[in-house]
């Protein structure tokens, strides 16, 4: 009866705010493998940690480890002890909060809650005007901020592509935030190329927030790194990235991404073993240089076409290994993060959609905190699409109203409903009350997804997808210049801060963009 009345009071508050979908919602139903599986890919895992251990540990790691009681073995790899393992886990706080520059955009990594994003690094973007791929660039960053800032089902940004036109290591981590921080309020994952970067990334985040006590009551950005290089050795310079990016007080990101068929084994359990072993090193990483930090743990596998040795992200293989290792993550009840939506199509074809479709859907049934990848990546993570993101985000809120799932209660049930309507009524439900108070609250109805008639759709000249998907995209970039920087903090940021993007460009009337007809 409890269960009910709960259920009764989340409908009211959705009929009462018209919210069909939301981020965070509750997953955790898919469990690709049984309570025996888990138990035995997590022993596997603690004994890789255990007796092969892990090569190349950055030597403030290594100083922390030895006094905790970990050994370095014949072969010069840190080995640690599975209780000490089992104890870092259980130390891991369980519920962390990712901040936007707004409440409205916090998200609350915390048992099964999902959330969805973007990331991948590409180097080269779809031309939306040209329909062919070029050089991502530091405007491209800019504008996909943008984007992002203005899709409801995409719930944080990240470094979706490379600004190649900057060639200065540096100076493109320091331009990529500051493009990110301009184009969007929500949550910033960032990277960097060296630990040395984090420090002026956060003096702007900082400047930008209105002060250091400002940032770190609202840390509305966070650093991490892929920490380890498969086979089982940390690498030196995202280690220290990961170190460095505690400065920021928000949680750490983590991703280790072994490739079954090449840094993984073939066999998929062996594959998800060794990515549960990479992730809880990472997560040991930050845990033993900085006790009770905030981090998650994020196993990506990734899968090799077999016949090529090169890396697919698009297959079932790719979905499923996913889903066990967010199902592994929530036997660890750790904040985590997956791979999903890293389709090999090269355009937002049939094929991205059934990639992406599969892959998302099947991480984020399975619970992962964050699904990243989850919008725009094209060509096995090397392409980004502006029209992807837009069809993908429309994607992801139907993998949230799956989700949310049916409502059963005495209300929902509608009995009373369906006798007035045989009984008295016209004989159809779409002008009765129950009906039309449900239509926002019940149902979620996509962006560019076409519902129209086939003649309707014939006489505006059978577009398909990707034209609807173009059109939305002009709408937005052509229109959506959000002022997240303050004038006086923008010239400041400029003085300090080799700044590439220039504010001509960020503003309506730039001609990059032009306003559909």
């Amino acid at each position: 009866m409890r269960r009910g009345r709960a259920s009764a009071r989340r409908q009211a508050a959705r009929q009462a705010t018209g919210q069909v979908v939301r981020a965070g919602m509750r997953s955790g139903r898919f469990k690709p493998l049984s309570d025996r599986d888990v138990e035995r890919i997590h022993d596997t895992a603690l004994a890789l940690l255990a007796e092969v251990g892990m090569a190349n540990p950055i030597p403030l790691l290594l100083e922390k480890a030895l006094q905790a009681g970990c050994r370095m073995n014949d072969h010069e790899r840190l080995c640690f002890p599975r209780a000490l393992v089992e104890d870092t886990i259980a130390r891991v706080p369980r519920e962390i909060v990712f901040c936007g520059r707004e409440p409205r955009h916090d998200l609350e990594y915390q048992g099964s809650r999902v959330h969805y994003g973007g990331c991948g690094e590409a180097v080269q973007i779809l031309d939306v005007e040209n329909d062919c791929y070029r050089p991502s660039t530091l405007l491209d960053i800019y504008d996909c901020g943008r984007l992002v800032d203005a899709l409801e089902h995409i719930h944080d940004h990240s470094h979706w592509m490379i600004a190649t036109d900057i060639g200065d290591p540096r100076q493109a981590d320091i331009n990529a935030a500051y493009a990110c921080f301009a184009g969007t309020s929500k949550n910033i994952s960032l990277s960097f190329a060296s630990a040395a970067n984090v420090e002026p990334v956060l003096q702007m985040a900082q400047l930008i927030a209105g002060g250091e006590q400002a940032f770190s009551e609202r840390p509305f950005c966070s650093g991490g790194g892929c920490c380890v290089v498969s086979p089982l050795a940390y690498g030196e310079e995202n280690s220290e990235v990961c170190i460095a990016s505690t400065a920021f007080g928000s949680p750490v990101w983590i991703v280790v991404a072994p490739q079954a068929g090449a840094t993984a084994p073939a066999a998929l359990a062996g594959t998800l073993a060794q990515a549960v072993a990479e992730a809880l090193a990472g997560v040991l990483l930050v845990s033993l240089v900085v006790p009770g930090y905030p981090v998650t743990l994020g196993p990506w596998p990734f899968v090799s076409d077999l016949r090529t040795g090169a890396f697919s992200g698009g297959g079932g293989e790719e979905g499923i290994l996913n889903a066990a290792a967010a199902q592994i993550a929530n036997f660890y009840d750790l904040p985590s993060s997956v791979s999903g939506g890293m389709t090999d199509a090269k355009l937002p074809d049939n094929q991205a959609g059934y990639e992406k479709g599969i892959n998302v859907t099947l991480a984020a049934l399975a619970g992962a905190n964050s699904v990243s990848e989850a919008a725009g990546m094209m060509g096995s993570l090397m392409g980004c699409s502006f029209e992807s993101i837009v069809i993908d985000n429309d994607m992801i809120g139907c993998i949230q109203r799956a989700l949310r799932g049916i409502e059963v209660t005495d209300e929902t049930l509608s009995f009373e409903v369906i006798r007035d309507v045989v009984l008295g009524g016209p004989g159809h439900f779409l002008s009765h009350q129950q009906t039309l108070g449900l239509m926002q609250s019940e149902y979620l109805y996509p962006e560019v997804a076409d519902r129209s008639s086939i003649e309707d759709w014939e006489a505006a000249g059978s577009p398909d997808i990707r034209e609807h998907a173009r059109a939305r995209v002009q709408q937005i970039l052509s229109s959506h210049y959000p002022q997240y920087i303050a004038a006086d903090t923008d010239r400041q940021i400029r003085e300090l801060f080799p700044i590439h993007l220039p504010q001509s460009a960020m503003q309506p009337g730039s001609g990059r963009w032009v306003t559909p007809a």
